[in-house]
């Protein structure tokens, strides 16, 4: 780790409870995110398993800071980095095994996309969405993530947490209230498992959906470029990108980022951008948009971390 990223140094380690995963100080995260930018964790933790975890946050300090990363397909790092722990789900988080011709469990570090692909290895039907979602079961659970017109409510049974003192819930649709791009969860509660439910297709039916759903894509999205999800949820009845469109955002820059010219809800890292950078383009969107029609766009990209010292964000209506 160079100078340059080990930006913690107030020895965290030393009161953290000892584990069987691993522990990293200054932990290099954003070339991890797809934006490619961001600061380190101070401490990054990636547990042996449940009971690694369940340990862990049953002996962590109330007083330090918890964060969960998935894959950081739709999030920004700030460029200060993300103080006390950061966990990620690896490892027994990833697996997922089908229960009947119906019903699958899938851990919380498990890609939607692996989700998708292996109920269609067992003929399950229904979750061929999930195969569009760039994210993790646990962020799908989370904001209750969805495309081409399908929710994770609508496939999901039940979920396992743990919350901040390591006790173990179980959470369903109905429990966490999820709504459009939103739950009720509790923001420091972590997603471990997660069991969904289809129906019997043949393979050759639901191989041939997913591969609609990722022409789509490959169509519609920048996905080949250093980017992220969907910038801003959908203000019901209209659509984001619309509204970008006609607020004249579409190519829009500053700094190295970027709103996509092939898809307007999506921002670009096209010449090494910040994460301040990007976090400035949307909230630049966001001020036009809302001069534009009146409406005032809801992130659906997290941003979480600190600023480096000096860095601010305008607030979207002084810009």
């Amino acid at each position: 780790m160079t100078s340059e990223t080990a930006l913690f140094n107030n020895d965290l380690l030393t009161r953290l409870p000892e584990v069987r995963g691993r522990l990293t100080e200054n932990a290099d995260l954003g070339k991890q995110t797809w934006f490619r930018v961001g600061g380190p964790a101070e401490i990054l933790f990636k547990p042996a398993d449940l009971d690694d975890l369940a340990t862990f946050l049953q002996q962590l300090p109330d007083d330090i800071p918890l964060t969960v990363l998935g894959v950081a397909s739709n999030l920004i790092i700030r460029d200060g980095g993300i103080p006390g722990v950061t966990i990620r789900l690896l490892k027994d988080f990833t697996k997922v095994e089908a229960l009947d011709d119906h019903h699958l469990r899938a851990g919380g570090g498990t890609t939607d996309r692996n989700l998708a692909m292996t109920a269609c290895k067992h003929g399950i039907g229904g979750l061929e969405f999930f195969s569009g979602i760039p994210g993790t079961i646990g962020g799908a659970v989370r904001m209750n993530a969805g495309c081409y017109g399908v929710e994770t409510k609508e496939a999901l049974i039940e979920a396992s947490c743990l919350d901040r003192s390591g006790k173990l819930h179980t959470i369903t649709p109905e429990t966490i209230n999820m709504q459009y791009r939103h739950t009720d969860l509790p923001a420091d509660w972590i997603v471990t498992s997660a069991t969904f439910k289809g129906s019997p297709a043949p393979i050759e039916d639901i191989e041939t959906r997913m591969d609609e759903i990722k022409s789509k894509r490959e169509e519609s999205q920048p996905i080949r470029e250093k980017t992220g999800g969907s910038t801003f949820a959908n203000p019901h009845p209209d659509s984001s990108w619309k509204l970008i469109d006609q607020a004249g955002c579409r190519g829009l820059r500053h700094g190295g980022a970027q709103i996509s010219e092939k898809h307007c809800n999506f921002m670009i890292n096209t010449d090494n951008a910040s994460a301040l950078d990007l976090e400035q383009l949307g909230e630049t969107v966001r001020k036009r948009v809302f001069e534009h029609c009146g409406t005032m766009l809801r992130w659906e990209i997290r941003r979480i971390g600190t600023f480096k010292e000096g860095q601010s964000i305008t607030p979207a209506e002084n810009i």
